[in-house]
């Protein structure tokens, strides 16, 4: 029986539910994020509605830039408590209709829906517009959602037909559709992945596909199997409800090089925040909170600190981070990437209160 995998991912998540909060903000250019303050203000983008991304504005933007683009956008503070409570009830609508649900992200997951479809593509198709039309009559936002037999394939597919789309990919079919297809939009395949398989001569999956195996290996390693596997269509990587993570981690690219240090460090802050929201939505307490930053050149750092006890507490994990950050501030480098991380988790049955929870 065929593998049917559906991605479903949110269409401009943030910006969707701020919409239902305030209707008035349908139609227009929103950036959530910081605030411009006449084009002044430090901080970044954190998501940007299709209308501002028609003006250039893209998520990871520094704020003073999009106001540069987009003067008469809407710009809104991000409400996380509201999108975590938002996305948990999109993902218990999706848990209704998969075989197994694996949450990727606060606006995405993965779905194995063959049992439920049979290994049948035109059940999955009917199935995709029924999950569809649950997310838009139970939560009022749409999503887009690839179908394909594998995670990858179904992921770059989700990306091919944004908003409000579907795209399938059949068994028979995943090569072909990969084929045309730039390197990068594989999942995990950054610049810098993509400048070396350009100095190859590999501009597209179908190119990828070609190039020997061996060769591959020599250049990249372990990651040349992943690699090969996705380019074929031939990646089985299963979807898994992961209900005790080994650890729970957040990444931000930034669009452009960032040196001003108050951006970074606010960045981080809100890198932070999701990570909070995520170890708060898997009901963890976490030990050991680690951060990842990467600079110019892909030269990247990563820092960890073990606490001497399990906690649930966001100024914990806030304060954690930001010090392990500030070993790196002297050096005076563009940033290009940040990431935070915690690990070492346990299930919070029990966990104590946060310092902010004591009356």
């Amino acid at each position: 029986m065929p593998r049917v995998i559906f991605h479903v991912d949110m269409d401009a998540f943030y910006v969707s539910v701020e919409r239902l909060q305030n209707p008035e903000l349908v139609g227009k250019p929103v950036c959530v994020g910081a605030l411009p303050e006449g084009g002044k203000a430090r901080g970044v983008v954190m998501a940007a509605s299709y209308e501002a991304r028609a003006l250039g504005v893209r998520s990871g933007m520094p704020v003073s830039m999009a106001y540069r683009k987009a003067p008469d956008a809407v710009y809104i503070w991000p409400n996380y408590d509201l999108y975590g409570e938002v996305s948990e009830r999109v993902m218990n609508v999706l848990r209704e209709f998969a075989d197994v649900l694996e949450h990727a992200s606060i606006d995405e997951a993965f779905l194995d829906v063959t049992k439920r479809t049979g290994g049948d593509y035109a059940k999955a198709v009917e199935l995709a517009k029924e999950v569809k039309r649950a997310v838009k009559e139970r939560e009022g936002i749409t999503c887009t959602i690839g179908v394909a037999p594998n995670k990858s394939a179904a992921k770059i597919a989700s990306d091919l037909n944004k908003p409000d789309g579907l795209t399938v990919v059949p068994p028979d079919g995943v090569a072909e559709f990969l084929a045309p297809l730039a390197v990068s939009k594989i999942s995990g395949v950054g610049p810098k992945t993509t400048a070396v398989l350009e100095a190859l001569g590999i501009k597209t999956i179908g190119e990828l596909a070609k190039y020997p195996g061996k060769d591959l290996q020599e250049r990249f390693g372990k990651n040349a199997v992943w690699l090969w596997g996705i380019a074929r269509g031939i990646e089985e990587i299963p979807v898994e409800e992961r209900p005790d993570p080994k650890s729970i981690s957040v990444e931000r690219t930034f669009d452009r090089d960032v040196t001003d240090w108050a951006v970074i460090r606010e960045t981080l802050d809100s890198v932070v925040h999701n990570l909070w929201l995520r170890a708060k939505g898997q009901g963890v307490r976490f030990r050991t909170v680690g951060i990842k930053i990467r600079f110019e050149g892909f030269v990247t750092h990563m820092r960890e600190r073990t606490l001497g006890t399990h906690v649930t507490d966001e100024e914990v994990m806030r304060a954690t981070a930001r010090e392990l950050l500030a070993e790196f501030e002297a050096r005076k480098r563009p940033v290009r990437l940040l990431g935070a991380r915690v690990s070492h988790l346990q299930k919070a049955a029990a966990a104590q209160k946060g310092i902010t929870e004591f009356g």
